[in-house]
């Protein structure tokens, strides 16, 4: 009887579900069980609303079937970090307790672009006895609160512990200190947590954020990360500002596992809490106010890399080292211990000395829950795509363990040093940054970025139209710093945004993230608002196992090197069609690469619908003051030199980018330059700017680093050549000729 009561409830919340104009699902399958009830059956392109929705609606037809599930992986966007996918799982997935019998069903769910949710995959096989269906109990994900605690925004009163560090400007929690002296505990009737939430000191935030944890059933520690933990993304981070108050700024509530029972309430903090934390870590950690919040410092650094990794590295690294002489690779050692792993082959250290001016610190492992901290160094080449220049394994993020890895990557490409690089905005790369490239652009990353403007000024930006435009029109329409500084104060006052803790950072690092400090730089035309596309991409994912990871990296090397060398078949194969009679066109389909000229072509035909008007003369210098026909807003200053052809542009393309726009390119043609002047046809653009004699042979380094490229350059022409001369019998005899004949005159040489 009690089972046939069950029956009907799920059916009658299965009915309400469907019925509901919320319920966001837009079609379901649903069959017959033996016992003639209907039962709702999940499949591939099922679309929900929210992802909450889809999670509701497994938990029911696990009901119904005679399991439980749970919260799996969640996936974030690599553009503004929000989560884009999830999955759900049989609570019976993986191994970590005796109960589980690592089962593989589940369902994953992935947002789309209209905002819905349609399931994307599915297993349905159990490997383990299904429990007798019953009362439907969704899992367990929120608890109910006990009590509520009042923003600042609303002026209430806020609970208080009186804060040590209020004596401690240097924002530092002294953690040996809290641990033995902190024995009191805190009542666990709190409320839940939520951004604004402020306290006096960042021990209470600890107690407060301990007591929220304890009475939904998980644990927290402190923020430091370890290669065995599942990467739950559930945190809360506190910044203190100016008052000395603590508040909550970041906060992240969805958790990928169960919970557990509820905590003793009994038990004071001080005696569970650093049980769980460990007292032999405690007493080497710091709690250090870093790029505007609370970070851990270790005072003993400890390494995120498991032990087997440097055991497969180094075996792959022996191996390589004998097959490719030019091979590097370079392992911290401190106090006995592996630290940070570093390495190239020859064809990412040849690649380094042609596409080496602009780089980007990849490290996509951030971002989501990877089983190891790879990130990778990559450039743009020819046909502006991704180029590897480097990897590295980071061990701690922490400014010690990026200097290591910029100084062991510098050492392997001969002491480059770029022209700019992009990369987090995290204050310990950014003095790291500072230390070995200093005289090196530092750009954000545009991901870390956007996501930080969104935490920061998300609602602001959505709630008030007229903010959003003006802050927009700031940052984007801004021609001069001067410009950008009257708007940008016009801001703060009007908003009275002057104490905000985020916007004096903003304006103190504005030449590394806003377009008019970012454009006076090269960076290779990457986007303003965007970067490379990882190197990686799909085939090095969160969860790659150790054993995989070799072979997975080495296909996607080889993918993006096979798409490189189809390029340079078409650049020196194929020709693009002229669409002018301009012989600066054709020059310049001789000399770049099919994409770079595409690039130019555009710039050229555009140029067509300009005009230029000469605005002032001093001495050789002429000042033209072009604009699209028809449209007055678009205007941009142009600087000619008569006596040298030297030409540049407000809109600092070339720049930027390194190809001459059509502002430029219009007052040529207004002077009838017949020919560009070779300083604007850029050697690293041309179909010729990785083979051929090293340019720079002084900076190659020792005489073994340039023998190694020197190889690695003659290997990969010969292997074109050897495929270009065996297509066919007659091209074979030309081909080995030629050969002959090089190898004589070869042997004329001193």
């Amino acid at each position: 009887a009690d089972h046939d009561v069950n029956r009907k409830k799920v059916r009658s919340f299965m009915n309400v579900r469907t019925q509901a104009s919320v319920a966001g699902i837009s079609k379901v399958i649903g069959y017959k069980d033996d016992e003639g009830e209907s039962r709702m059956e999940p499949h591939v392109g099922l679309e929900f609303d929210t992802a909450e929705e889809a999670q509701e609606f497994y938990n029911v037809y696990a009901t119904q079937v005679g399991f439980k599930i749970r919260i799996g992986q969640l996936y974030r966007s690599r553009v503004d970090g929000s989560v884009i996918s999830r999955r759900f799982v049989c609570s019976k997935e993986g191994f970590q307790t005796n109960s589980r019998t690592g089962c593989p069903a589940f369902i994953r769910v992935q947002r789309v672009e209209t905002g819905k949710w349609v399931l994307a995959n599915i297993k349905k096989e159990h490997n383990h006895e299904f429990e007798g269906s019953g009362e439907i109990c969704p899992p367990r994900t929120q608890k109910k609160s006990f009590g509520t605690l009042k923003s600042s925004a609303g002026g209430a009163s806020r609970t208080g512990i009186r804060s040590r560090e209020d004596d401690n400007s240097a924002g530092v929690v002294d953690i040996k200190r809290f641990k033995k002296e902190d024995t009191d505990g805190v009542p666990m009737a709190v409320g839940e947590p939520y951004k604004g939430l402020e306290f006096t000191s960042a021990d209470e935030a600890y107690k407060f954020y301990y007591a929220y944890a304890a009475g939904m059933g998980f644990r927290i520690r402190i923020g430091h990360q370890h290669p065995s933990r599942n990467g739950c993304g559930a945190y809360m981070r506190i910044q203190r500002h100016e008052s000395g108050r603590w508040v909550v700024d970041r906060l992240e509530k969805e958790h990928n596992h169960d919970f557990e029972a509820p905590l003793d309430p009994t038990v004071s903090i001080s005696s569970r809490a650093f049980k769980e934390e460990g007292s032999a870590v405690l007493e080497n950690l710091d709690l250090v106010e870093t790029n505007g919040g609370l970070s851990l410092v270790k005072r003993v650094r400890e390494s995120s890399i498991g032990d087997d990794w440097y055991t497969m590295l180094l075996d792959y690294f022996q191996s390589r080292q004998a097959e490719d002489m030019g091979f590097f690779y370079a392992v911290e050692v401190r106090d006995g211990k592996g630290m940070n792993v570093f390495w190239a082959d020859s064809r990412s250290r040849f690649s380094c000395s042609q596409f080496g001016d602009v780089i980007v610190l990849d490290t996509a492992y951030r971002r989501g829950s990877y089983t190891v901290p790879f990130a990778s160094f990559l450039g743009v080449n020819h046909h502006r795509q991704p180029v590897l220049l480097g990897c590295a394994l980071i061990a701690d993020e922490t400014e010690e363990s990026f200097t290591w890895i910029f100084q062991a990557w510098s050492r392997a490409m001969s002491g480059c040093r770029p022209v700019s690089i992009i990369a987090d905005q995290d204050v310990a790369i950014q003095n790291s940054i500072a230390q070995v490239f200093p005289r090196t652009h530092h750009r954000f990353s545009a991901w870390q970025f956007f996501a930080k403007e969104q935490e920061n000024l998300g609602l602001l930006l959505s709630m008030n139209p007229e903010f959003k435009y003006e802050y927009e029109a700031c940052i984007f329409q801004s021609q001069t710093s001067s410009e950008f500084d009257s708007a940008w104060n016009m801001l703060m006052s009007k908003y009275n945004l002057r104490e905000s803790a985020w916007f004096k950072e903003m304006y103190r690092m504005r030449k590394s993230w806003v377009p008019l400090h970012i454009k006076g730089t090269f960076f290779a035309g990457i986007p303003v608002d965007g970067s490379l596309k990882s190197f990686s991409g799909n085939t090095l994912t969160p969860q790659t196992p150790l054993d995989e990871f070799i072979i997975r990296f080495e296909k996607a090397v080889e993918q993006h090197r096979e798409d490189e060398r189809k390029e340079d078949f078409n650049s020196f194969n194929l020709q693009a069609v002229l669409h002018t009679k301009d012989p600066i066109e054709e020059q310049c389909r001789r000399l770049y690469t099919m994409e770079m000229f595409k690039i130019f072509q555009k710039e050229l035909l555009e140029c067509y619908s300009y005009v230029g008007i000469k605005i002032n003369v001093e001495g050789t210098i002429s000042r033209y003051l072009v604009q699209k026909c028809g449209n007055g807003d678009e205007r941009n200053t142009v600087a000619f030199n008569t006596s040298n052809l030297n030409v540049s542009c407000s809109c600092k393309m070339f720049e930027f980018e390194g190809i001459l726009c059509r502002h430029a390119l219009k007052v040529f043609q207004i002077m009838n330059i017949r020919e560009l002047p070779s300083r604007y046809i850029l050697h690293r653009w041309s179909k010729n700017a990785k083979y051929g004699i090293l340019r720079d042979m002084e900076s190659a380094g020792g005489l073994q680093d340039i023998k190694a490229l020197m190889l690695w350059s003659l290997r990969e022409e010969a292997r074109s050549y050897i495929e270009a001369g065996a297509a066919s019998l007659e091209r074979y005899k030309l081909a080995f000729e030629i050969m002959q004949e090089g190898r004589r005159n070869l042997c004329w040489q001193n």
